[in-house]
This record gives C-alpha cells, structure tokens and sequence, in this order.
C-alpha cells in the first residue's frame, strides 16, 4: 500500500467519520441529560434516510436534496418530542432498564412502520445537486459530497460546542449532565429541558441519516447497524463528552479505512484479508479502549443518579404457595407430551421456552443479583451452541459429550471475557460484553473453513430416542429445571449473599472482606456457563446453528425476557421468558407487520407494569396481605 493511498483511504474515512458523529453526538446528548439507554437511536437516524429520500424524489433540485435534509432534521426531532413527551416522560422513575426495553419497542415499531410506508426494497437517492463531481486529490477521485462530509462534522462539532458553552440551555444541559436532580431543585422544568434534549438528539440523528441519502441506499437493517456504530462511538469517546465523540468517530472511521486500503496481506505461511475486519474494526478499537481507559478517549465517571426507582427488597425464598405453584406447574409441563399428541407443534414450542427459560434465568443472575448489565450474553449461547455442533460434525461426538462440553466451551469464554468485564460498571461494562459478543460474531462469521462461516454448521440432529419430539422436550425440561434450581440454589449460599453485597455497595463489600471483583468474575463464569446448556440444546433442538445465535439481536431478546418478567424477582426472567417466546411465535403467524404488534403489546406491558409481571403482581400481592 502506497503513502498516496493510505492518505487517501484516511481522507474516505473522515467522510464516513461525519455520519458516526452526527447519531452518536444525538445519543450521547440525550443519554448525558436523561440516562436513557435509546435503542431506538439508530431507528431515528433510519427513518431521516429514508425521509430524505422522500424529499429528494418528491422534490427535484437543490430544493428537494438540501432543503429536504434540513426538512428531515426538523421532522425526526419532532418526532423525538412527541416520544420523550408520550411515552419516556411516563416512565422516568422506573428502573433504567425498564426504559431500555420501551425504547426495544420502539425499535419494532418504527421498523414495520418504515416497511409499510416505503416498502421492503433498498433505495438509494439521487447525487446531490452542486456535488456530483470529484476532486482529483493525491492522483485519484475523491467524491465531491463526500468531501462536503469531511467538514459538515467539524462544523456541526463547533456550531454544538458554541450552543453548550455560551448559551442558558447549554448550561442547563451540562448542568443536568452533572447533576439532574440539583437541576431541578433549582426551579429549572426539567420535562421541558427534557424534551428540548431529547428533541435535539434525534434532529442530529435524523440529520446524520439524511446526509447519508446520496452515499447509500436506505435499507429497514440500517437502525441496528446504526445503533451499534452510534454506542461504540459514544462510549469510546466517553459519556456525555461531544468532543470525545467527534475523536472515536474519527479513529474507528479511520481503522475500518485503512483496513479496506490494506486488503489481502500475505506473510508467507498465511494470508489475511484486512478487509474483513471491517466488521468488527469498531469493537475491537472499543474493547481495547475500554481494557485500557475505562471511562473512555475523554470521559469520566458518571454522576450518580439519585432520584431513580424504588430501592430492592432482599429476596426472599419462595413461599409454600408459590412452592405449590410451581410443583403444579411441573406436573403439567412433564404431562404436556400425552396432553399435546393432538397437536405436536405444543411441544416443538415447549422446547423453545425451556431453551429461553434457560438463557433468560443465566442473564437474570447476573443482572439482576449480580447487577451487572451485559448487552453481549449471546456470545456464551452461541459458544455452547458451536462447541456442541462442531463437535458432533466435525468429531463424530455422540450428543451426550457435545450437551456436556456445550457448557464448558461456553464457561471458558466467560471466564476469558468476564475477567475483563467486571472491571467496569454501567453501561461501560454493557458495551465491552457487546464487543467481546460481537468479536465471538465476526470470528464465526468468517471462519469459513471451521464454522461453515454464514451457511453456519446444519445436519445435527440428535439420536434416538430423542430424535422423538416428546423425548426431547423431556430432556429439555429436565435441564431447564435443574439449571433453575441450581442457579437458585447459589443465590441463597453465600456466593448470593456476596454477589449481592457487591451489587449494593461496592464499597461496604470490600470492606468486610468481600473480594468484590472476584464475585463477580465468578457469577459472571456461572451464567455462561449456563446458557451455554441453553445453546447446546438449541442447536440438537434445530438441527442446525448459524452466526444468527451470535447476533446482537438474541442478546436483546434475552434482555426483555429479563425485563418484561420482572428484574427484581427469580421468577421474572421465567415469566418473561415463556411469555416472550409465546408472544413472538404467535404474533410472526398472525400478520407481515408482527414486528410492530410484538412492540405494541410490549409497549403497553411495560406502560401497565413499569416493574415487570411478576414484580407488579408481587407488590400488589403484598399490598392486599398487608391491608388483610
């Protein structure tokens, strides 16, 4: 690779470095004032793609191009108002996380939404008017439009400095990013500063996708994608810090450039295509960030937020009626396969509760007692899902060795990224377990020769007598029980009560001798172990197993079980999981557009019962024996 070259592939990325920044300095905004974790981020920055594009068409010339970007901008901040206004504002004072799984529901709907208005089919817009030429720099064409992109960023960053550093709002904005509650208390209305933020967020996101009208085409995968590049961005360059974001723009712009530039490299004993590190280029610039500076390129440690949720009660052991409870729903569960010969797809679903029940309790024991928040828990269900498929495929494994190493390749990744994990907290800790999920994506994904790269790995089915579906449902349940009751029984030992001291304070753990990071990177190594169970049996259950177990998406799946049964409570993410996996079965059957009816009833499950099912109905059940 030639200078002339690099410098070239440098000058690509800092174009590219422009859209990252304009959704990631959205988020880190409204993420900076509001503590709300938006996953429907990057379904904003989608929809100013795609009503920009609108524009351009409806509206030929400079008009319909440049004054229907501005237009964009000012539509999707709208928007932004009307989702901070009805539905966030409704559910500030609940749990973080619970927020996070109304914005999930954003996400579903917002997508079927863009499907049904501008259809399945990719649409790229027209040149833009005045730019559709080149500039012959360092002997090659750069893009004319992709040069206006490489300073709309430094000028959006100055124009956003100015607007924090020298005005009343920007001083209410870094005032709330420092201290909401004394914000408040000051007589400021923080549901206006709220929305105005919130407002402002998704004009910058709905901006960044509009500009990218001309450079691809808009497409319904572009609010995950974009949501990933815009979390990378902010955390890298620090919470809240619109400098820092501009900064981790640039070098994860850059990375993936110079990357594409290098291509094929061959050392003489292998030859490595740089090029493919382009998806994960960003994770790994954020997992190294993260090991090295846990606050990020130029962030610091978060204000605590003090006016947030109710505080936990301690857990408590099941009562003899929900003990009864469950002895009953055990009966029924093992009777299903004589109650279901009628209709045998009962038990083909069954399976895939128990199997969610399986992923959504390991997650729940780390989140919620352990309290650490991972975006990434699919990396330990997709380990022991590969281990136990390649084993069988390539090793000729009977399926009793591949279900037992299932777990054990899943517990070594979790050992391996956990001890780096626990030595971060909050959302940080969130992001590195989605880098290190996403790394764990990339490398199945282009391994090709091993995993079966996208085709992933298929003929694994089990033998008999489990080839039968009431003989592997059976199975299934015997596993998904003994893998409930034995993570149970770890809470009430010790190791429980110390995790959970850990989880409340950090501090008071330590100093009665508690070895906080030690507890925690044990947990950490006992929930993937677990779900590897859950990917081991998934992939015997479907016969096969692709990069898809992997993906971002089941991690997030797993997060609203959790969330949607109750945090707080060992019965949620059981609850929450069954009611999940039902819902999503019985609603991709009824219509196209099931995406957007799954958000619906989340939506309203969450509005109803702001501390999950089993959480809501917990309190009142408490409330009615109280007053009896």
């Amino acid at each position: 690779m030639t200078l002339n070259a690099f410098l070239f592939q440098a000058l690509n990325g800092l174009s590219s470095a422009s859209g990252l920044f304009l959704v990631a300095a959205g988020l880190s905004l409204i993420f900076g004032v509001t503590r709300i974790v938006n996953l429907a981020h990057g379904s904003l920055y989608m929809l100013g793609t795609y009503i920009a594009y609108s524009f351009a068409n409806q509206f030929s010339g400079a008009l319909g191009f440049w004054g229907g970007i501005v237009a964009t901008a000012l539509i999707v901040g709208a928007i932004g108002a009307i989702i901070e206004i009805v539905l966030l504002r409704r559910i500030y004072r609940a749990p973080e996380l619970f927020q996070l799984l109304a914005t999930f529901a954003l996400v579903l709907v917002i997508n079927d939404a863009t499907l049904w208005l501008w259809g399945p089919e990719d649409l790229l817009g027209p040149r833009a008017p005045g730019l559709r030429g080149a500039v012959e720099i360092l002997g090659r064409h750069l893009p004319s439009y992709d040069l206006f992109l490489i300073f709309a960023g430094p000028v959006v960053l100055i124009a956003l400095h100015f607007a924090l550093a020298r005005t009343r709002f920007g001083r209410l904005v870094r005032a709330a990013t420092q201290d909401r509650e004394m914000v408040g208390a000051l007589g400021v209305n923080q549901a206006v500063l709220f929305t105005s933020v919130f407002a402002l967020g998704a004009a910058l996101a709905g901006l960044g996708g509009a500009l990218q009208v001309a450079r691809e085409p808009a497409n319904l995968a572009m609010d995950l994608t974009a949501l990933g590049d815009a979390f990378v961005v902010v955390v890298v360059g620090g919470m809240g810090s619109i400098p820092g974001a501009y900064l981790a723009a640039v070098v994860i712009a850059e990375v993936k450039a110079i990357c594409i530039g290098i291509g094929v490299v061959d050392f003489g004993f292998i030859a490595i295509n740089f090029s493919k590190f382009t998806l994960v280029a960003e994770f790994l610039v954020m997992a190294l960030v993260l090991i090295t500076r846990p606050y990020g390129l130029l962030g610091k440690a978060q204000a605590a937020v003090r006016s947030i949720a109710e505080p936990e009660d301690p857990i408590r052991p099941a009562s003899p009626t929900l003990k009864a409870l469950a002895a009953l729903l055990l009966i029924l569960l093992l009777a299903l396969p004589w109650l279901a010969q009628s209709s045998p797809y009962l038990l083909i679903l069954g399976i895939d509760i128990l199997i969610a029940v399986i992923f959504a309790t390991s997650l729940h024991f780390i989140m919620g007692p352990g309290g650490m928040h991972s975006f990434g828990h699919a990396a330990y269900f997709g380990l022991g899902a590969y281990g136990a498929g390649l084993l069988v495929k390539s090793l000729g494994a009977p399926m009793g060795v591949a279900l037992v190493a299932a777990p054990l390749v899943a517990l070594a990744g979790a050992l391996l990224f956990g001890w780096f994990a626990v030595r971060l907290s909050g959302v940080y800790l969130a992001m590195l377990t989605l880098a290190f999920a996403q790394i764990v994506w990339a490398a199945v994904f282009q391994w090709e020769g091993f995993t079966g790269g996208s085709n992933g790995v298929i003929g694994i089915w089990p033998p008999a007598p489990f080839d039968q579906s009431s003989a592997y449902y059976l199975l299934t349940l015997i596993l998904a029980v003994i893998a409930v009751l034995l993570l149970r029984r770890f809470l009430f030992a010790p190791f429980g009560y110390a995790m959970r001291a850990a989880r409340d304070s950090s501090l008071r753990a330590e100093a009665i001798g508690i070895d906080v990071k030690r507890v925690q990177w044990i947990g950490f190594a006992i929930a993937g172990c677990v779900c590897g169970v859950a990917g081991g049996l998934f992939t015997f259950a479907k016969g096969s197993i692709s990069p898809e177990a992997i993906h971002i998406n089941r991690s997030i799946d797993g997060l609203v079980m959790v969330l949607l049964g109750g945090i707080q409570t060992l019965t949620g993410p059981i609850v929450g999981a069954s009611l999940f996996a039902t819902l999503q079965d019985m609603v991709m059957r009824q219509t196209e557009y099931w995406r957007a009816l799954l958000g619906g009833i989340i939506l309203v499950l969450v509005l109803a019962f702001p501390q999950g099912i089993v959480g809501a109905f917990d309190a009142l059940w408490r409330k009615v024996g109280g007053r009896s």
